[in-house]
Parts: structure tokens; C-alpha cells; sequence
């Protein structure tokens, strides 16, 4: 793993939480993007070298909204850059950790994304994430 790629945060507002965030960094997000396949609308904000990604479900059934019925809004997930996806899903299998996802799958800001269970990592969700190389 290379570095902290951003930090996900499960919102019920995205255009309020854009607001809050911008007050919060003194700067507008700089993109939107919505992930149907995840039934995800997402805004990234840039601080210093790090990302910050909101996250609002789009649909009930979305993993977003499940999150926010169980826990409520707050910190989603941890992403880290990697340089080869596949090979970092299987060294992590190898390890013996366990994935949600053991094929990459398209993300938001042009990325390939892979989950491991938080079960396997104290509870955190750990997400792999790889620039898509045009």
C-alpha cells in the first residue's frame, strides 16, 4: 500500500454536507460523481495531499444507506492507493484476510476499488483503490 488515498464519509445530505465541508476546509469540493452500480453520490474535497470523499445513497437498498440505518453518519471507510490491485486482493488473501470484493470493480474518481471485510480488520472497512490507467 502506498498512502492514505482518502477517507469515506457516510452523509444523509450531500448539498449540506458540501457545505459544512466547505466552511469546514475553506474551499469548495471539485467534483460529484454519482456510482450507480453502488447506488452511491459521492463529492471529493482536496486537503493538503489528502482526499476527503462524501458519500449519500442514491437508493435504500445502497450500501451507504444500510450503513447510515445501522450507524449514522460518520467516517464510512479508509482508502488506500495501491500500484497493481490484483496482486495487493491477493497477497491480503494470501494473508488471510478476508475481501468483499476478490474482483476490482470500476469506482468513483477514476478508480478500481476493492473491499476487504471489516470483521478482518478491527472493524474497520479498508478499501483498495488503483489510478485506471488510460
Amino acid at each position: 500500500m502506498e498512502k492514505i488515498e482518502h477517507i469515506g464519509i457516510a452523509v444523509k445530505d450531500i448539498d449540506a454536507s458540501n457545505s459544512l465541508f466547505e466552511k469546514l476546509f475553506g474551499k469548495p469540493h471539485y467534483k460529484t460523481e454519482t456510482v450507480e452500480s453502488e447506488g452511491v453520490l459521492t463529492s471529493f474535497f482536496e486537503v493538503g495531499p489528502n482526499k476527503i470523499e462524501l458519500l449519500q445513497a442514491t437508493r435504500e437498498d445502497s450500501p451507504i444507506a444500510k450503513y447510515i440505518d445501522k450507524k449514522g453518519e460518520g467516517i464510512h471507510h479508509i482508502a488506500f492507493a495501491v500500484e497493481d490491485i490484483e496482486c495487493e486482493i491477493q497477497r491480503l488473501k494470501d494473508e488471510g484476510f478476508k475481501m468483499i470484493h476478490e474482483v476490482p470493480k470500476k469506482g468513483a474518481d477514476n478508480k478500481l476499488i476493492a473491499f476487504l471485510h471489516p470483521k478482518a480488520t478491527n472493524g474497520v472497512l479498508i478499501e483498495l483503490c488503483q489510478d485506471i490507467k488510460d
